[in-house]
């Protein structure tokens, strides 16, 4: 990631625009990662879920705890030199 802010907006399931930050991103195992921050500095993990051939991602939050666990490790290591507290 490069030192700018990067806000994307999201839509939620009740059809609304959520803007949040990029903090970092991450591909595993060919499947994208956006760890981001709402505007209350809340943090989530996302995944694109969209085919690969799709122009446009489609990114759901991560909920399986392993999957989490084991993503979040990885954007640790990325942002070690980083305190998001």
């Amino acid at each position: 990631m490069t030192d700018e802010t990067q806000m994307i907006t999201l839509l939620s399931e009740d059809g609304e625009d959520v803007q949040v930050e990029v903090i970092e991103t991450t591909k595993i195992a060919g499947v994208n990662y956006l760890l981001v921050a709402d505007e209350n500095d809340d943090a989530y993990i996302l995944k694109d879920t969209a085919p690969e051939d799709s122009a446009e991602a489609s990114y759901e939050i991560v909920e399986d705890e392993n999957e989490q666990k084991y993503v979040m490790a990885i954007f640790t290591e990325l942002l070690e030199d980083i305190d998001l507290v």
